[in-house]
């Protein structure tokens, strides 16, 4: 027998590679089998007490769908129209349908949404807010069919809305978001895909993109994905809610047949806070003259902020961030309103169907209004406008907003402030306008400091659809 001696290296360069197939062979598809197995295990957990079931094509893989998008005929058009009006071969012009298809489907995991993403949005919510919920009629949500496509849609005041509606509506269904570039960030970027949210460029012109973003909402409705769309398109700069954008609206009506399409129901939701943690970056915005913030700046002021309130204990954080409320509202059946107002979206041509959408979208932002809630530190504000130029006690301030909630009340407002209450919310909410240097004090008596008009006004606005009613 010879014996056959190998160098060192080789035989580690051995080792590895056959340490390497055993992991491939047997030990990752146990693994992979165990994990699928809690994963399925999850699932069917969470299908069984949800509302609305967690619909298959959240579990196609996604390079599947990727590839549906790409091979859609009307993304295939569209492929070719770009291709000859860029003077490209129709591969590269492929390629670019394929990246943005990769760029804009999730990868939705239901274990990340709800044993991690859940969780997340529970605990930041809880911790940042007082957290109030209302339905308007309860009943009529559950009540809706489980195979409608079921779209919530909302007004947009903080990117803390994404957090506190999911974290609302997860006893009840996963909701897929619109996110914009801000949320392209590693790792973050992988987090938000994993929990069903899709990105989007907002404003691009780009007439191939937009066919692909246009085509995924669509089969996405079809499918039954729960969706959340924020209708104005954008943060509110000013505290008033703004005019709807008709975008994605039209991409789910633009190929909905009301007699044979299942039906698409909409939900108005308002939601409206005693604090915007990006109030000032907001407000800023409506001065054109303002220097852009540096990336630097922003990571810097952010750190801060959650380093100066993770110190807080909860119940100075209630004091300083007071109340986040939310309101669903009736829902609205497309299928509904289409028979009602004898439309087909569909047979219509471009102009028409827009002004057809447009007039729905204005419906629908209209319950979203009459839902918005009033918020104490709205009411107070409110005061402190009305009264911009004439010092008052807090007294007379606090009569003020006691006799607006009677009016206010009368008219249907949103209101969730119980009367044995409202003594201390009022105080509350004062001292937080007080305590942020909004308000300035002369003698016991008070007025709105005129430095800080917009930030007053910003939250004076969220309640100014109520106007009418003083």
């Amino acid at each position: 027998m010879e014996t056959i001696t190998l160098p060192y290296w080789i035989f580690i360069v051995l080792l590895v590679f056959a340490g390497i197939m055993v992991l491939d062979r047997i030990l990752l598809p146990g693994m992979r089998w165990y994990l699928k197995r809690r994963v399925n295990r999850v699932i069917e957990e969470i299908n069984s007490r949800l509302d609305i079931e967690i619909r298959p094509i959240q579990f196609t893989r996604r390079q599947a769908l990727i590839d549906q998008l790409v091979f859609d005929e009307k993304v295939i058009d569209a492929i070719k129209s770009y291709a000859e009006e860029h003077n490209m071969p129709h591969a590269v012009a492929q390629d670019k349908a394929r990246k943005y298809a990769a760029e804009i489907v999730p990868a939705f995991n239901a274990y990340i949404y709800f044993r991690i993403g859940y969780w997340l949005a529970k605990k930041i919510a809880r911790m940042v807010y007082r957290v109030r919920v209302g339905f308007y009629d309860n009943d009529r949500i559950s009540e809706i069919d489980s195979n409608s496509s079921v779209v919530f849609v909302m007004n947009h005041r903080s990117n803390m809305d994404y957090v506190l509606v999911s974290f609302l509506v997860a006893e009840k269904t996963t909701l897929s978001y619109a996110v914009g570039e801000w949320a392209r960030i590693w790792p973050l970027q992988m987090l938000i895909k994993a929990m069903g949210a899709f990105f989007v460029r907002r404003n691009s012109r780009n007439p191939l993109y937009r066919k692909v973003l246009e085509r995924y909402i669509n089969i996405s409705t079809r499918a039954g994905v729960c969706q959340a769309v924020f209708l104005e398109g954008g943060l509110t700069k000013d505290g008033a809610i703004r005019e709807p954008r008709l975008g994605f609206l039209d991409y789910m009506l633009r190929d909905y047949h009301p007699h044979s399409d299942k039906d698409i129901v909409f939900i108005p939701v308002g939601i409206n806070y005693d604090r915007v943690i990006e109030d000032r970056s907001l407000v800023r915005r409506l001065d054109d003259s303002a220097e852009r913030r540096s990336a630097w700046f922003v990571i810097k002021t952010t750190a801060g902020f959650i380093f100066k309130n993770a110190l807080l204990s909860r119940k100075n954080r209630w004091l300083r961030f007071g109340y986040a409320s939310v309101n669903f509202g009736e829902p609205l059946s497309a299928k509904k309103y289409c028979q009602e107002n004898n439309i087909d979206f569909s047979a219509l041509q471009t102009d028409q169907r827009f002004a057809g959408v447009g007039k729905l979208a204005n419906v629908i932002m209209h319950d979203i209004t009459r839902v918005v809630p009033v918020t104490p530190v709205a009411l107070v504000s409110e005061a402190l406008v009305k009264n911009r130029n004439q010092w008052k006690s807090e007294l007379e301030l606090k009569s003020y907003c006691s006799q607006r909630i009677d009016e206010l009340e009368r008219a249907g407002a949103p209101i969730g402030i119980s009367h044995s209450a409202l003594e201390s919310v009022l105080s509350s909410a004062f001292d937080a306008l007080l305590g942020r240097g909004l308000v300035e004090e002369k003698d016991n008596l008070y007025r709105m400091k005129g430095s800080e008009t917009d930030i007053v006004n910003y939250y004076a606005n969220s309640i100014i659809q109520w106007q009418h009613s003083n």
